[in-house]
């Protein structure tokens, strides 16, 4: 059987969603998991996409190949219990074999925690960026992205193995209190492409370049941009969209920063 599976994970403790030898990761604490609860050897699961080290997820999708007689139901609930306590299993569903993680889908959306003010309760899970941001300059910025672009400066993947045109939907800037949120949407995302664009936009919220030299680095060769990549720990795997799904849902903080009394 073919099942698709939604997950949320605090990444911070693992390398990243990918197995990897030596490396404690996401798909390789959910592969140990799946092997244990059904009492089988032979499975694939297979991501939407690849999140990195200490990149956090809300709704990751996966799609697992499995002989069981379990129902969906009752093997979430087992896995669940063998998972580590930052790592769940929100859905599992029994999809078609024509489903896959990554190849059905249509679009992906990212949130990223910028924080105002030093927290002692949601370090792991937002950027605090000590200097005053200009959230106008930023959002002047943000809207300098949207479309379709080369965001080769923005990635360290290859554009000669693939292509770094991407198309954004959209890239609004969103106040919650002590909390900036950038809720980024688009046809798909490069290796850090999401990070160094925030890094560039909180860059002229500090003042230190405008808008229009943000934009201009769009296609160039990556030199001005890789020292500005945003830390992981701020950033979110939002949603994978797949046909039919809707796309309207209100942008909400992934962790409150307590509004000091």
């Amino acid at each position: 059987m073919r099942f698709k599976l939604t997950i949320e994970y605090a990444g911070t403790r693992y390398s990243g969603w990918q197995i990897q030898k030596n490396a404690r990761t996401i798909q390789g604490e959910i592969d140990k998991a799946v092997r244990a609860a059904a009492g089988v050897d032979d499975l694939e699961l297979y991501g939407s996409g690849r999140t990195d080290a200490g990149v956090h997820a809300l709704a990751q999708v996966a799609h697992l190949d499995l002989t069981t007689s379990l129902p969906a139901e009752t093997l979430r609930r087992r896995v669940n219990d063998l998972l580590p306590s930052d790592i769940h299993i929100l859905r599992v569903e029994a999809v078609r074999h024509t489903f896959h993680a990554r190849h059905s889908a249509v679009a992906r959306s990212y949130l990223y925690q910028v924080s105002r003010r030093r927290t002692a309760f949601a370090k792991p899970l937002v950027w605090w960026v000590k200097d005053e941001l200009d959230v106008a300059r930023m959002r002047d910025a943000a809207g300098r992205f949207v479309g379709c672009h080369d965001f080769q400066a923005f990635s360290d993947d290859d554009p000669a193995d693939k292509s770094t045109d991407v198309l954004i939907d959209t890239l609004d800037i969103h106040e919650d209190d002590d909390l900036i949120l950038f809720h980024i949407e688009g046809s798909h995302f490069l290796w850090k492409m999401v990070r160094r664009v925030v890094g560039v936009i909180v860059d002229v919220g500090r003042g230190r370049q405008s808008a229009d030299a943000a934009a201009a680095l769009l296609a160039g060769s990556g030199d001005g941009v890789a020292h500005l990549t945003a830390p992981a720990a701020g950033l979110f795997l939002e949603r994978v969209y797949y046909e039919g799904d809707p796309r309207n849902e209100p942008i909400r903080p992934a962790a409150i920063v307590l509004t000091a009394r």
